[in-house]
Order: C-alpha cells, then structure tokens, then sequence
C-alpha cells in the first residue's frame, strides 16, 4: 500500500507511520515534520489545510489517503474563534483535501478520514453502533459536516471510511497524559457520578483500524474506531488507581470544571457506550480489548 497521511505529527499519526512504508507526509511545517518524524516518512509535502488543495503531485502513486489533522477539541476554552477553529480545520480542511483528489491524474481507491465519538452526544446508556443518529450540538454539528466533506470523495469513485474516534489512550500524551497528574498526587477521581460510559481505544488498536479500514473493502460509511468494551468514568478511574497505586475516589463536580474549561465541560461528562460494530463484523481482532489491559501495557514501566 502507498499512502499520504495527513496530521503525522500529531499524537496518533507517528504510530500509523510505522506501520506504513515510507508515506507521503503532508505538513503545514515541513522542516519540523522532517525533525520528528522524517525517519518515518518517505516524502515530506507543505500543505496548509485552510489555504488550498495539496499539490497533485502529492497524490501520485497514492493508493491510500489517511485523514489525521483536526485542531484539538481539548486545549484551551472553547471560545467563539476556538470553537471556528475546530469546525475549520475539520470542515474546510477535509474539503481542501478531497478537491486536491479531485485534481490528481490518479484518484486513490480507499479514503480513510478521521472522525469522532462526538458524533453521537450524550446518550446514556443506549448503545451506539455506526446506524446512531447524531447529536444536535457543537461537536454532533461539526462531525456531520466532517464526514460530509470526506464523503465529497465517493463522487470520485474513492472509497470513503469515517472513523468516528474515541478517547485514545496511550503513553506520551494524548487524554492519558492529562489525567496522570493528579491520581499520582492522589487527588485522582471520577467525573461526577462516574455512571457515564467512556468510549476509549487504545493508541495501537486505533492504527491498527485505520489499516484494517482501508484494507477491508466491505467498508464503507461510519467506522466505530473504539475497543469493543467501554466503560463507566468510575470504572476507569478506579482501574487508572489501582495500575498507578493511587487512590481514586475524589470526584470532579460538573461545576468545578464548568469554570474551568467552560463548554467543553459537557463533553467530559456526556455518556458515550460506543460499540465498534463495523469493525468487529469485518473481523477485527482488538489487542487491547479490556481497560486494565491497556492501562497496564501503557503505564506498567511508569507504575514500576
């Protein structure tokens, strides 16, 4: 498979990269991508998602696009310009890039574009295969229009994969690297309640989907790109304690965090039993399956 991967740098992108032979990178910075990840990749293309299509040649010999790039839902409060930004770089981005397909001699056979969990909203306990209707808020809103650019491709006779993504977990960063803090000052604990489900994958398993996606020609649409089993915030937090040796009982109020991070507080505390349903028919095989699994491989050399 020859591959273009957008958002290489970013937290997931470096460990789709390995498993890639020698992609074709495309960086809004092409000398800091070269730093980080310029032994990963084959070429190193500048493209600036808002600004325009990536040049064709960037597509030549692409069988496969991979989707990476979106501004971060979780850094900073989510002000009027930062929540444009996020619609942006999702929207506008994916659009850029589809018209950049558009223009190629050679259209790839398989686009595998990066979505969210955020898709669906808080829905209890109800479970959440692919066929869920979406939520009418921000990110519900967002995530339409995402998958919407991105499926511009069928057009093109490209196959199209939306990988709605869940809280991915891994060493290094990402969501793991936030809560780390304060359970090793023991001050760890449940959001609320704690009743509400988390949808995680684990940073391996996530790669893994977006390879077994484009490979899998069956695949089409929506993709839950999430482990098989989600569970509740308390069972997270309490599984987070016992790998860490902490305690993890003192929980964060709704308002506490309300103040702290603003609206995007509600997506910490929506519940999300997401079910990867599309992945598990095709025959998927999660490595990391169970929360105290993962946990255990991600944090056991820091827990040592």
């Amino acid at each position: 498979m020859t591959a273009l991967v957008t958002g290489g740098t970013g937290f997931v992108g470096p460990r789709l990269l390995r498993m890639l032979d020698r992609p074709t990178v495309l960086s809004r910075d092409p000398d800091r991508a070269r730093r980080s990840i310029g032994h990963l990749a084959g070429r190193i293309v500048r493209w600036d998602p808002l600004e325009g299509p990536p040049p064709t040649e960037a597509f030549a010999g692409v069988d496969a696009v991979f989707h990476l790039a979106g501004e971060s839902v979780a850094e900073g409060r989510w002000t009027a310009a930062q929540k444009a930004r996020i619609r942006d770089s999702r929207v506008i981005g994916t659009r850029h890039l589809v018209q950049g397909m558009a223009q190629a001699e050679q259209k790839p056979s398989v686009f595998v574009s990066a979505s969210a969990v955020g898709y669906y909203g808080d829905r209890g306990d109800e479970e959440l295969t692919e066929s869920a209707r979406p939520a009418h808020d921000f990110l519900g809103d967002v995530c339409v229009a995402w998958e919407n650019e991105a499926h511009a491709a069928d057009a093109l006779g490209v196959r199209v994969v939306t990988a709605r993504t869940g809280i991915v977990l891994g060493a290094g960063g990402g969501a793991l690297g936030k809560m780390l803090t304060p359970f090793k000052l023991g001050a760890g604990g449940p959001l609320g309640s704690g009743r509400q489900w988390m949808p995680w994958v684990h940073v391996t398993d996530l790669a893994r989907l977006y390879l077994h996606a484009a490979d899998t020609t069956s695949i089409r649409g929506p993709m839950n790109a999430v482990a098989p089993n989600p569970v509740r915030n308390s069972e997270f937090t309490k599984a987070l304690g016992r790998q860490l040796h902490r305690p993890a009982f003192m929980p964060a109020p709704y308002i506490g965090l309300r103040l702290l991070f603003g609206e995007f507080a509600q997506v910490l505390f929506a519940s999300q039993r997401v079910i990867p349903k599309v992945a598990i028919d095709t025959g998927f095989v999660f490595q990391f399956p169970e929360i105290a699994g993962a946990l255990r491989e991600i944090l056991a050399p820091a827990a040592a």
